[in-house]
Order: structure tokens, then sequence, then C-alpha cells
């Protein structure tokens, strides 16, 4: 008994060969052209990871140094903060920006290891911020469409992921 693929059974004409061939070298090509277009889109996951590090890194900058001059003013007056975790903040957010940039650039262990360690500082921030600066987001279409939340699901994805591309 011959056997047959899947997709010889479900265009397979009866008696027709010729257009029983004809389909399946349709088939063949357009396989091949979904092949092509994977390997293309392979040559981008490695931008596509850098472009998140740079972005989330930026970002944590901006949002650390405008914190300063030392102890953020806003931090200790509006949210009562004492002034050593106020500046405590300010830092963390600066430093995990520029760590997860650099170590992006260190393809070894420690690079990996500093990925990951920006990425668990960057979310225990986010969720400190959720907790103390935005109760009223929880489960609300404001956390969703918030610059906050992405911040947060980026920390996650370089404390999973790490330099592993």
């Amino acid at each position: 008994m011959p056997q047959y693929f899947f997709t010889d059974i479900l265009i397979f004409n009866g008696d027709n060969s010729k257009t029983y061939l004809e389909l399946k070298h349709k088939l063949f090509k357009f396989k091949l052209m979904i092949s092509k277009l994977k390997n293309f889109l392979l040559n981008f996951e490695a931008l596509a990871s850098l472009l998140l590090r740079f972005g989330i890194g930026i970002a944590f900058i901006i949002h650390g140094y405008a914190k300063f001059p030392l102890p953020p003013a806003g931090l200790v007056e509006y949210f009562g903060l004492p002034p050593a975790l106020a500046t405590s903040v300010a830092l963390s957010e600066l430093l995990s920006g520029i760590i997860l940039i650099v170590s992006g650039f260190l393809r070894n262990p420690i690079g990996d290891t500093l990925t990951r360690f920006a990425g668990l500082v960057i979310v225990i921030l986010m969720t400190n911020i959720f907790i103390i600066a935005h109760p009223d987001w929880f489960i609300t279409q404001k956390l969703f469409t918030s610059e906050q939340i992405f911040l947060f699901i980026g920390g996650f994805y370089f404390l999973i992921k790490g330099n592993k591309v």
C-alpha cells in the first residue's frame, strides 16, 4: 500500500495526475518561500532583543536621572519616603538602566547574570511603584495603557531570558 502525506491525500485528484503534480509543486514553492522568510527574520531576532534592552534601559536611566539631586524631593514630599529610601529608588532606577544596557554587550556568564539582576531590580521597582504610587490601577484599563506595565513586562523578560537570544 503506498504511503501518502496528509497534503497528498488532500490535493490528490483521482486520475488527474497533472493537477496533482502542479499543486504539489506550488506547495513546495510555498514551503520554500516560508523557509526563506523564517531564515531572513532570524537575522533580526538579536536586533529585537537589543531594541527592547535599549528602550527599557534608557527609560530607567531617564527616570532615575530625573530624580537628581539626591535625595529626590518629590519622593520624599509626595510619598513621604525617608530620604535614604528615596535616594536608593533613584539610584536603583539609574543603575539598573545602565547595567541592563552594558550587560548586553558582555557575552559571558557575568553579562547574563547582570542582565538577570537588572531585570530583577526592575521587577521589584515596578511592583513597588504599582503598590505605592498606583494602587488604584490594579486590573483596570489604566494599568494596561500605562508605560509602567511595559517596563514591568520588560523587566520580567530580561529576568527570565538573560542574555540568551
